[in-house]
Formats: C-alpha cells, structure tokens, sequence
C-alpha cells in the first residue's frame, strides 16, 4: 500500500472529502447482512470517512491504517468509542487474527493495494462466507464541471492518473474478476456534493496527487480552481454530480 501518498493531507481530508449516502449505509444493513452485532475490518481507512458511519450502526470496527497522519485524526474523532479500533497496519498485511471479522471494507483505498496480496489477507482474517465491500465515491465524468477540474488537475499535477487513481467509471463486468471469485454484486449510488468555495478547493487540495503550497505552479492551481467555481457556482454553492459506486462479493 502506498501509505506515504496522504503525509500532510490528513486535515484535508478529513474536512473537505465527502461521507458515503445513508442509502448506501442502510443497503449494506439491509441487503448484505450487516448489523450492529457485525465485526468489520475498515482496510486503508484513512481518517475514518466509512468507519464513523459503521461505528454509528453499532458494528464493531478494526480501522487498519499504515499512514500515521491519517491514523492520528481517526483515533482522536473516535476516542472513547467503544466499537472502534485502530489498527497500524497494512492492507497486505493487517496484523489481524485468522477468521475474525465479518466483513471487510475498503473505502477509496482499493486502488492503492496490491490486488493478490490483499485477496489473501482477507481470505485469511475473514469468517467462512465473509464478503468484501469496495466502494469510491467518484465524480460522474459526463459533466462538463468534472471534465474541466479532471483538466485542471491534469495541467498542474505531475502525479495525476486521474480520479479515484484512475478508475473512475469502472462498474463494468469484468473490473475486478481477478478479485473476486464468482459474481459480484455492483451498486450505484446517487450522491452529490455541495461545496462554496473554500470546500471546492479543499476537496481537490486532499487528493493524494494535488500540489502542495512549496511545489512549483501551485498558485496557478488555484487560481484555476477558482475559475472553475465561479463559472459553475449559484449563490456561492458548486454542485459536484457524484456517485457513490460499490462492489461485493466473496474472495
């Protein structure tokens, strides 16, 4: 995992990205199988976007992080709650017990594992007939807004691969038939964001890519980024078309 990828980006993120839709929350405790009694490995939980939502239904939840910035501000938003559980480990290799939990998640973070590696790691720490849950929020690249902000970042990013590390747009049969064993259930969520503009530019601002204030060109950055709010804003408000994207099934 490319755990260093986030040092310094942990107040960002935390502040500007966005959490998943309650209709995504509520499927997976009405359609999956979870419930509040459900033991969950949160794998690459950053600073616990997913996990807050799944510690509020009860669930009991190990957040296994490598990135100590991201780990810092999940434990301290989480401290005293019962149900949660850092963990400072790696997707390949989360230090967990052999069949512990029930489910595994990985919220905006698949992309960054190694695929067979991880594959494993969950076969090892899930209980017979376990699932594992991936799931992005993505921008919904037939807007105009997106494709503008996708060339922005493309212009002054050297690291930029596009969103969610380059797969956005991926709900297509054959995306993960290295991963999962069998079929596997595809599920799309509408779910737009909201930003004035200091939330625009934070949002871009806490993508693992996005320049950083000493880098060369970042004052430009954001004057475009600016540009891009005011060309799409009403009122002070940008509507972001977004849609939260999960896939399921059995490793």
């Amino acid at each position: 995992m490319n755990e260093n990828r986030f040092d310094g980006k942990g107040e960002l993120y935390t502040k500007f990205r966005p959490n998943y839709p309650h209709e995504f929350i509520d499927y997976l405790y009405s359609e999956t199988g979870f419930t509040s009694e459900s033991v969950i490995a949160d794998i690459g939980s950053g600073t616990g976007k997913l996990t807050g939502q799944l510690l509020e239904r009860g669930s009991k939840v190990f957040a296994v992080e490598p990135n100590p910035d991201m780990r810092r501000i999940a434990e301290s938003n989480f401290e005293g709650v019962n149900n949660f559980v850092s963990v400072n480990a790696s997707a390949e290799n989360t230090t967990l017990e052999d069949k512990s939990v029930d489910f595994v998640t990985a919220a905006q973070s698949f992309h960054w594992f190694d695929r067979q590696r991880f594959k494993r790691e969950c076969r090892r720490i899930l209980k017979e007939n376990g699932k594992v849950i991936l799931v992005w929020n993505s921008r919904d690249e037939t807007s105009s807004l997106v494709k503008e902000n996708y060339e922005v970042n493309k212009r002054f990013c050297p690291d930029f691969k596009g969103f969610s590390g380059g797969m956005n747009g991926f709900e297509n049969a054959d995306a993960f038939k290295d991963f999962f064993e069998g079929d596997y259930e595809i599920r799309v969520f509408e779910n737009p964001l909201k930003f004035d503009e200091k939330g625009f530019i934070g949002r871009n601002l806490s993508s693992s890519y996005s320049l950083k204030p000493n880098e060369r060109g970042y004052e430009e950055y954001i004057a475009e980024l600016k540009n891009i709010f005011e060309k799409y804003s009403s009122d002070g408000v940008l509507t972001m078309p977004n849609l939260t994207r999960c896939f399921i099934g059995s490793v």
